[in-house]
């Protein structure tokens, strides 16, 4: 089940689960649209993958068992472990390598 983190990991900007705003990873690290375009140029930094638009969970339960209401996002705040000169080097290394190449 995909986590729904509520922030992006660069800044901090809250992203509530029907943010159209969040981007996530492979392995769901969040970022906020603005990170990802202009800091991190579609490279994690933490595992150098790209990103998509995080899928919004419905409110309602359309389907027995489905939506928030019975799968709430995750409400663990996450931030970045690296400094900022790590990610501008991490990045600098790989942004101008496809996604689906690195």
């Amino acid at each position: 089940m995909l986590e729904l983190r509520p922030n992006c990991e660069m800044c901090d900007r809250d992203l509530p689960p029907e943010s159209a705003d969040a981007r996530i990873c492979t392995y769901e690290c969040t970022f906020c649209a603005d990170c990802v375009e202009t800091v991190l140029h579609n490279v994690c930094p933490n595992c150098g993958g790209g990103f998509v638009p995080r899928p919004i969970r419905p409110k309602t339960a359309h389907r027995d068992g489905t939506g928030l209401r019975h799968h709430p996002a995750g409400i663990k705040r996450r931030k970045l472990k690296w400094t900022t000169a790590d990610i501008s080097a991490f990045v600098a290394k790989r942004r101008h390598i496809t996604p689906e190449d690195r």
